[in-house]
C-alpha cells in the first residue's frame, strides 16, 4: 500500500522512527523497539524513488544519532572550549554524517526493490549489513549503534557467538522486514522467523567453550579521579598515591588492574615509582596492569599502553620496547591523533586536547602475561571493534581486558553504551571479560556477557570477584563475520532471483495484454 502523506511529514515520521531505535540499547534496553521503528522505516519508503528514498533514509539516520550519540556533545562542551552554537552545530555535523549510511541503504534498496515484495524483504538486512560495515570501517569507523548491541540482553542473544554483533543486526532487519509483510497477510513471510527460531536453537550447539575449572582472583581499582584534574602535572603524584593506597589491600588477588593512562605520564618520569611497585607486586605474588603512557624519548613516539608489574625485574629504565605491554592500535580521531592538525590545532582547545598525539601501536600484538594468565587487551574506544580484538585471541587467551576512561562524557549513556559494547565482545568470543574505568562502568563480565559484578559510577573503589576461565571457541571465534557476510550474500543473491522473475511475470502479464 502506497503512503498517502506529505513529503514533510514522512520526513518528521522518519526522524521520528529514527530517534526511537536508542531506546533498544543502554541503559534503557527495550530492544524490541527496533522493530517498528525499522518496519515504520520500510512502510514509508515503498514506492519511493531511490531519491525519495535516501532522504527518508538521511531522516532515519539523522534521528537515530542525534539522540543515540547526543553524550558526545558532552566531552565537546566540557573539553572542547568552543561556544554552544558551535559545539551544537559539530554534533549536527556529526549526526548529519552519520546519517548518510542508512540513506545509502534505503536508496539502493529502492534502486532495484521499490516494491512490497519477498525481493525487498530479502535485500532490505543484507544492505543494512553493508551499511553498518562501511560505517564501521569509513574514516577509521564508528561502530557504535550497530543494531546488533541492543541484543545483549535481547532474545537473540544466543546467536551472537555465531553471527557476531553486525551479524545480529541483519536479522533484526530481517524479522522486521517478514513481520511488516505479515501484516500484508504475505504468509510466505513466516519463513524468516522460523529460521531464526531454529538457529536460535541449533547454532549456540556448535559452539565448543566451557568453563576450565581455573579460577583467578581479581581487584580491579576505580580511582574516580577528576578529568580537569587528570592531566594537571601536580596531580600526576597524588594521583598515583591514590592508585597504589586503593590496591594494597587487595594485594593477595592474582591480578590487579588500574584503569587507561592510571600513570598519567611518560616511563621517564615515573622510573622510580614504576621499579618499586614491580618490586612490591612480585613480593605479594601478584600481577598489576595499569595504564600508563609510553614513550620514546629519542623518536619522540607515544603511546598509550598497558604494562603488566610483578615480575620483579632488575631495577632498570622503563621503555615502550619492553616485553609485556601492549600499545593502543585503533586511535580515537581528534582525541589521541588529530588529521590535519597544523590546519586543525590552532582553531580550537578541541584539537588540541592532552594527549592527542598518539603513534600507532601494531594491531595484532602478543597477548599480556601476569602469572601465567594470558589476557586480550583493548583500550578505550577498540572495544567497539569486534575483528581488532578477535585477531588478538590465541588458543592460550584466558580472559578479555578492556580499560577506559569515560570521565570525559559525564553522566551521559555513553559510558554504559561502551559497557554494552564491551559485554558483546564477551558473548562473541566466549571469554570472560574485565573492564576497569577511572570512574564507571568497572565490572566483570562472565563468558556469555552477563554482569557478574560491578561498581557504582562516579565513585572511587576496588571491585573484587574470582573469574572462571573458559577453554575452546565460539563460531564468531573461528570466522568472524564471515558467517554474517554469507548470509547477506545468499540474501542477496535470493533477493535477486526474485526481481528477475518479477520482471519476467510482469513482461509475460505485459504480452498476454497486447
Amino acid at each position: 500500500m502506497e503512503t498517502r502523506l506529505s513529503v514533510p511529514i514522512q520526513m518528521m515520521l522518519a526522524l521520528l522512527c529514527g530517534a526511537l531505535t536508542p531506546f533498544a540499547f543502554a541503559p534503557y534496553e527495550y530492544s524490541l523497539v527496533l522493530l517498528p521503528a525499522l518496519m515504520g522505516l520500510l512502510w514509508l519508503t515503498e514506492q519511493r524513488s531511490p531519491r525519495q528514498a535516501t532522504l527518508l533514509g538521511w531522516c532515519f539516520g539523522f534521528g537515530q544519532f542525534a539522540h543515540g550519540i547526543a553524550w558526545v556533545h558532552v566531552s565537546i562542551d566540557s573539553f572542547g572550549g568552543l561556544p554552544l552554537p558551535v559545539s551544537l552545530l559539530l554534533m549536527a555535523l556529526l549526526a548529519a554524517y552519520l546519517a548518510l549510511y542508512p540513506a545509502l541503504t534505503l536508496g539502493l534498496l529502492n534502486r532495484w526493490w521499490p516494491n512490497a515484495d519477498g525481493g525487498r524483504v530479502l535485500a532490505f538486512p543484507a544492505l543494512w549489513l553493508v551499511g553498518e560495515w562501511l560505517r564501521g570501517k569509513v574514516l577509521t569507523g564508528f561502530p557504535w549503534l550497530w543494531l546488533g548491541y541492543s541484543q545483549v540482553d535481547g532474545p537473540l542473544a544466543p546467536l551472537a557467538s555465531s553471527f557476531g554483533a553486525l551479524g545480529l543486526g541483519l536479522v533484526i532487519a530481517l524479522v522486521a522486514a517478514s513481520l511488516l509483510a505479515l501484516l500484508r497477510r504475505q504468509w510466505w513471510a513466516l519463513l524468516p522467523p522460523i529460521l531464526t527460531a531454529v538457529a536460535l536453537a541449533t547454532l549456540p550447539g556448535l559452539n565448543t567453550t566451557s568453563r576450565s575449572g581455573d579460577e583467578i582472583s581479581v581487584a580491579l581499582v576505580q580511582g574516580n579521579i577528576p578529568q580537569s584534574l587528570k592531566w594537571e602535572p601536580d596531580q600526576l603524584w597524588p594521583t598515583l598515591l591514590k592508585y597504589q593506597d586503593l590496591s594494597r589491600p587487595y594485594m593477595d588477588a592474582d591480578l590487579v588492574v588500574w584503569p587507561e593512562a592510571a600513570v598519567p605520564a611518560p616511563e621517564v618520569m615515573v622510573d622510580d615509582f614504576l621499579n618499586s611497585f614491580d618490586h612490591a607486586a612480585a613480593f605479594r605474588q601478584t600481577h598489576v596492569i595499569t595504564g600508563i603512557i609510553s614513550a620514546n624519548t629519542a623518536t619522540r613516539q607515544f603511546y598509550n599502553s598497558l604494562l603488566v608489574l610483578g615480575d620483579d625485574l632488575s631495577p632498570h629504565r622503563y621503555q615502550p620496547t619492553d616485553s609485556n605491554r601492549y600499545h593502543k592500535s585503533h586511535l580515537l580521531p581528534i582525541g589521541e591523533f588529530v588529521p590535519m592538525e597544523d590546519l586543525l590545532r590552532p582553531i580550537a582547545p578541541l584539537f588540541n586536547l592532552p594527549m592527542s598525539s598518539f603513534n600507532r601501536g601494531d594491531a595484532v600484538q602478543t597477548n599480556l602475561n601476569a602469572g601465567g594468565v594470558n589476557l586480550a587487551p583493548a583500550i578505550c574506544y577498540e572495544i567497539a571493534f569486534p575483528e581488532l580484538l578477535r585477531a588478538n585471541i590465541t588458543d592460550n587467551t584466558d580472559l578479555l581486558l578492556t580499560v577506559s576512561n569515560d570521565a570525559w562524557f559525564g553522566h551521559s549513556v555513553g559510558p554504559l553504551q561502551h559497557m554494552e559494547i564491551a559485554r558483546m565482545r564477551s558473548m562473541e568470543l566466549g571469554k570472560p571479560l574485565l573492564r576497569v574505568t577511572n570512574n564507571g562502568v568497572t565490572a566483570i563480565v562472565d563468558e556469555t556477557g552477563k554482569m557478574q559484578a560491578q561498581l557504582p559510577q562516579f565513585k572511587e573503589g576496588v571491585l573484587q570477584g574470582t573469574v572462571a576461565l573458559t577453554t575452546g571457541t565460539t563460531l564468531f571465534s573461528r570466522f568472524g563475520q564471515q558467517l554474517a557476510y554469507l548470509l547477506a550474500l545468499t540474501l542477496l543473491l535470493m533477493a535477486a532471483a526474485w526481481r528477475l522473475r518479477a520482471r519476467a511475470s510482469y513482461g509475460r502479464t505485459a504480452d498476454d495484454r497486447t
